[in-house]
């Protein structure tokens, strides 16, 4: 393409480079992998700069998710679980991801049955705020799971 960006059409490498001197501009290869590659006439610094303008203009406009971590172990008391229950649904509320991390000491191990019925009634607490991500699954001596905050459509 030319400075008007007009096809020139198919050149060898040093026509087209002379061209590209004449008019006091770069030969810029576009599409490698094209057959024939193509090429195109331009300022490649003022092409940079747009380039580079574009991708910081493209990361303002993406949304980052925190993950925020809540703590629990199978023997938590009742107000216990209603301020971590109340953080949870706070971060939900403000568009963050929520990790739910159980850890078994000793040998709360063999009651897995205990940590599986206080996340399931986390997740029912937590329903109307956020939906589980991933499923409960446990590594080692300890339970993980992720709830996503709802979207605001589908509230």
């Amino acid at each position: 393409m030319g400075k008007e960006a007009e096809q020139i059409g198919i050149l060898s490498i040093e026509d087209a480079l002379k061209k590209a001197e004449d008019v006091e501009l770069d030969l810029v290869e576009v599409a490698p992998s094209a057959d024939p590659p193509v090429c195109r006439i331009m300022d490649y610094s003022k092409y940079k700069y747009e380039q580079s303008k574009r991708a910081k203009e493209a990361k303002k406009k993406q949304k980052i998710i925190e993950v925020k971590e809540i703590k629990f172990k199978p023997k938590i008391e009742e107000h216990d679980y209603q301020v971590k229950l109340a953080k949870a649904i706070n971060f939900l509320e403000k568009d963050e991801r929520v990790k739910v991390s159980l850890r078994y000491r000793g040998r709360e191990v063999t009651h897995p049955e205990i940590g599986k019925q206080l996340l399931d009634r986390f997740i029912s607490d937590t329903s109307q705020y956020g939906e589980l991500a991933k499923e409960p699954k446990q590594m080692g001596k300890t339970i993980i799971m992720f709830i996503d905050p709802k979207t605001k459509q589908s509230i």
